[in-house]
């Protein structure tokens, strides 16, 4: 069944013209101006590829050899003492990636939650860890609970393992840097049309204009209005990214962006789990048709988000460079997404549905300042990383309650029938009333120091250390009465170290040892209990051994990595004195390998395979067993949301003049949900196909997506799992003048 709706082609080809009316009024001002245009930009880094990649040039490589998620800066992956994924713009647009998660199946190693205890949007896990507040847009800290887009990205980095003397608080598993599109002294212009399967409909747009010989302006916009394989489910986005770049190739720049993101979904939140999962037999997501959608009709996720950024640079002709980054971002979410309890009636296969409504503002203000200066002592050369950052985080939810009346005898509006689902909204009974109303306020001081050590030509020591203050309050009312519930705080002081040693004996081969630390603050999600308020921050360790070598001239990137993650000091609950203490220990260990790049002039590939032992060497947990609280030890059970083996694949072959033809795959094994590893969702392999022409103005991409029709659940918790969208057709024409 679907619902009902109008077509977006208006709205799309309205956003098209509107953007493309400032375009050209920005190039009319350009030609005023009769300034020439240079064609490269002296101030970007040069990388180890054969081809001198700047900000003026098209990226339309697998492969990266430098990353900004490593540092403080540009720097070339070989620097970096841990590993690191990049995924271009070019691997976004070969696959039809679209979302940030859709992007993330090329990084082993990464699995997606259904989100629990009232947390939406992406929940991505890194390495056996959640990395819900591990997102960062060009370098600062994205912590909203939203679904994110990549019309307006040129790339997505993912930086492996602890890494909290670069970020700050949380990074456990990593980091995942979003990198925004930056204007360049070339111009060009393009617009795609897509359109698919399940009433898809997509345009983008991508103008970028030089104003003078060092500044120029870009602007990014998008519209899009899908449906999908499940019933009922739908989305439409809007999107638009304009920035303006001065000073391009002198000693001072300045980038000014801001990025707004409209989402109006229907969200899916799957199936719920049989009952009665063992250690030995754990459940799984009850069997249904996979396309049936179980919630209401009137079920939304509307999301509106702002980013506005400001980063000032210059360079001192002594070599010292200087940069201050602010970024001010505000998501607003209204969510009133439906869930289902774990079936009650085991004969009759009916559960009752949940509206669980919240309005959340999430606000996030960061000021980074940076200063690299490089000298030489004693025949050792220094590059110091210096630096200081502030922020505040503000974070307002307001939830709701939905109390529907049965009359005696009456069948109950709010039950599901999973063998035949009934589609509606939300019965008019409904009565709706506020519930409780957290408002939270988190503030970032932090100083950091690292330093690289060339001891020689053949190696290099990283060293380095921050300091972070974090003070956090929260106070949470009742809507209805007005009465303060819980009015907390919490301030957590904490040093993180990072150390590497590099050994590089020609120019493409690089070894490395590596040590680093982070730490979690019970506050680090801006959320905070009673019983944890007074509870010292987790804290985390990593050791890693790896290698990375550029092969085939520098156009093919192999890297290799071993490894371990441990948290020494897990938060436990005790459910008879509901106090926590941190006397838990996990661990991964693992490893994984990965290629990327040009294997020949006309073929390329994305790789990578990893392997996660997740345990639980210590840890009581408390639950409830017929009304009765007790504490069970988890020892030796499986660390939640880790797939032990996880590959991907994604190459492109060129032949024939213009065209192309690619495909590739996604593979994981089965993932247990919970400490007591009593819920699981089996593993799969997924297949994708590509066909595209590409001429001079314009290339036509056809993208076949799950091929064989899979059945499978991508997204996963505890208590309930989505089935991912089967075999889909996407067409792409994409017009450059």
């Amino acid at each position: 069944m679907r619902t009902t709706r109008k077509p977006l082609a208006a709205a799309i080809f309205m956003l098209l013209s509107s953007a493309a009316v400032q375009a050209a009024e920005v190039d009319n001002a350009a030609s005023a101006a009769s300034l020439p245009a240079t064609t490269a930009e002296s101030s970007t880094p040069t990388t180890l590829r054969k081809v001198t990649v700047g900000a003026a040039a098209t990226n339309d490589d697998f492969g990266a050899a430098a990353t900004t998620v490593g540092g403080k800066g540009t720097t070339l992956i070989r620097d970096v003492p841990q590993s690191v994924t990049v995924l271009n713009r070019a691997v976004l647009d070969a696959q039809g990636a679209t979302t940030l998660t859709e992007a993330l199946r090329n990084v082993p190693g990464i699995t997606l939650s259904a989100g629990e205890g009232g947390v939406i949007g992406d929940n991505i896990n890194l390495r056996g860890f959640s990395a819900r507040t591990d997102l960062y847009f060009d370098g600062l800290r994205d912590r909203g609970q939203y679904s994110r887009e990549t019309f307006f990205l040129e790339s997505i980095e993912v930086l492996k393992g602890p890494s909290s003397m670069l970020f700050g608080r949380g990074s456990t598993g990593g980091v995942i840097n979003q990198v925004s599109k930056q204007p360049r002294l070339r111009e060009s212009n393009e617009i795609g049309l897509g359109i698919g399967m399940d009433a898809y409909y997509r345009g983008t747009l991508d103008m970028n204009r030089p104003l003078s010989e060092t500044s120029a302006f870009r602007i990014a916009a998008l519209a899009q209005s899908s449906q999908s394989t499940r019933d009922v489910v739908e989305s439409e986005r809007y999107g638009i990214a304009p920035s303006l770049r001065l000073g391009i190739g002198t000693p001072t720049q300045v980038n000014l962006s801001w990025v707004h993101q409209t989402r109006r979904d229907l969200p899916d939140y799957g199936v719920p789990f049989s009952a009665g999962g063992t250690l030995e037999n754990p459940s799984r997501p009850i069997e249904t048709d996979r396309d049936d959608f179980f919630g209401f009709t009137d079920d939304k996720f509307d999301q509106d988000v702002d980013i506005v950024s400001a980063r000032v640079e210059h360079e001192f002709q002594s070599g010292i460079r200087l940069r201050n980054q602010t970024q001010f971002s505000l998501a607003r979410v209204d969510a009133q997404p439906t869930s289902i309890a774990a079936p009650v009636n085991a004969t009759a296969r009916t559960a009752l549905r949940n509206r669980r409504e919240r309005q959340i503002d999430d606000q996030s203000l960061f000021n980074q300042t940076d200063l690299i200066v490089k000298f030489a002592t004693g025949g050792i050369g220094h590059t110091i990383t210096t630096g200081f950052e502030v922020g505040r985080e503000d974070f307002e939810n307001q939830t709701f309650n939905n109390t529907v009346t049965v009359p005696a005898g009456a069948a109950n509006p709010l039950s599901q029938n999973f063998d035949n689902p009934v589609y509606g909204p939300l019965p008019d009974s409904a009565a709706r009333a506020r519930n409780a109303f957290t408002d939270s306020t988190g503030d970032t001081l932090a100083v950091y120091v690292n330093d690289q050590l060339d001891l020689s030509q053949q190696w290099k020591f990283v060293a380095g250390v921050r300091f972070d203050r974090y003070d956090f309050e929260t106070r949470v009312t009742n809507s209805l009465s007005g009465a303060v519930t819980s009015d907390l705080s919490q301030t957590d002081d904490l040093t993180s170290v990072r150390a590497g040693l590099l050994y590089q004996p020609t120019d493409w081969q690089s070894y490395y040892l590596s040590y680093g630390t982070s730490f979690n603050p019970s506050a680090e999600t801006l959320t905070l209990t009673a019983a944890n308020s007074n509870v010292d921050p987790e804290k985390n360790r990593s050791f890693e051994i790896g290698g990375k070598w550029d092969l085939a001239g520098g156009e093919v990137l192999l890297t290799s990595a071993i490894f371990r993650v441990e948290k020494s000091n897990a938060r436990t609950l005790d459910q008879l004195t509901q106090i926590v203490t941190l006397d838990g220990e996990t661990r991964v260990d693992g490893f994984e390998i990965g290629i990327s790049g040009r294997l020949t002039s006309k073929l390329q590939l994305l790789a990578g395979y990893t392997y996660l032992d997740g345990e639980i060497d210590s840890l009581n947990e408390s639950v409830t067993v017929n009304g009765i609280a007790t504490t069970v030890a988890r020892d030796g059970n499986t660390l939640p949301n880790t797939a032990k083996d996880s590959a991907s694949l994604s190459a492109t072959y060129s032949f024939m003049p213009n065209w192309q033809i690619g495909g590739g795959l996604v593979y994981s094994s089965e993932r247990l949900l919970n400490n007591a590893n009593t819920a699981l969702v089996e593993g799969y392999t997924r297949y994708d196909a590509t066909l595209a022409y590409d001429a001079r103005s314009y290339s036509v991409r056809v993208n076949l997506q799950n091929l064989t029709d899979e059945e499978y659940f991508e997204v996963a918790s505890a208590a309930r799992a989505t089935p991912a969208t089967g075999r889909t057709a996407l067409a792409t024409l994409t017009w450059r003048f």
